[in-house]
């Protein structure tokens, strides 16, 4: 795929969960509309409830919507069985959360290898170690490859987990309040290297986040609201 061809489209996407005893369940989509290029950097900011993480889950497969349809590359998600969308995930996205989820037993280059695993055709495990020692380097973590989790600071870790979401060498990189975790400088460095990330390996990356300083740092601020989405609007 090349860069400005179209890879993530959704159409008319509604989520509304399952209705309580009170009463009717509530809608945090309703008919939203999303066109993302190859190679794009996206944010989408909104307040707490308001659907944010349900659309980055929904784009990213790990769950499905009640109304439209998203298509990833032209392919409509949800022809897909459960077992195609795992594929999807392994080899074609990458997420980044706010917690780092490292696993404490392993050395920061076993974690980031970890998604490797998965996805054992990719390449030979040569190769992947190289990949990895590669991008952690670029990362300014070359130093910390055997180090665990523990050692390492909160910004450390949170890019080691950037890493690790780009190993497999992703379309579409998800991050869901990357620097919700971290202190003020850690977060404006992470958001950085978020977006050099973008420009130098091509990858395309949508954002969640309460932080209007890291959605301004992307290419397409936007922001969710009543179910839709809107370009963010300047701070007054």
């Amino acid at each position: 795929m090349t860069d400005n061809e179209l890879l993530l489209e959704l159409v008319g996407v509604g989520k509304t969960y399952p209705a309580a005893a009170s009463g009717a369940g509530p809608t945090v989509l309703d008919g939203l509309d999303l066109s993302v290029r190859a190679g794009e950097s996206l944010a989408v900011v909104g307040p707490s409830g308001c659907g944010k993480s349900t659309l980055l889950n929904i784009i990213g497969t790990l769950d499905r919507p009640t109304a439209g349809k998203v298509l990833l590359a032209g392919h409509d998600l949800a022809t897909m069985t459960d077992a195609q969308l795992a594929t999807v995930r392994s080899r074609q996205i990458g997420f980044v959360f706010q917690l780092h989820h490292l696993l404490p037993q392993c050395t920061i280059l076993e974690n980031v290898l970890l998604p490797t695993l998965a996805a054992p055709n990719l390449r030979t495990r040569k190769q992947a170690e190289s990949d990895a020692r590669r991008l952690l380097d670029r990362v300014g973590l070359a130093h910390r490859l055997a180090h665990r989790p523990g050692q390492l600071s909160g910004g450390e870790c949170q890019r080691a987990a950037v890493v690790r979401a780009l190993i497999n060498s992703p379309r579409l990189v998800l991050a869901d309040e990357p620097t919700g975790s971290l202190d003020r400088a850690s977060a404006g460095e992470l958001g950085k290297l978020l977006v050099e990330l973008n420009r130098d390996e091509g990858v395309t990356l949508i954002v969640v986040t309460h932080s209007r300083e890291l959605a301004e740092l992307m290419g397409r601020p936007m922001e969710l609201r009543v179910g839709k989405l809107a370009a963010l609007e300047a701070a007054k």
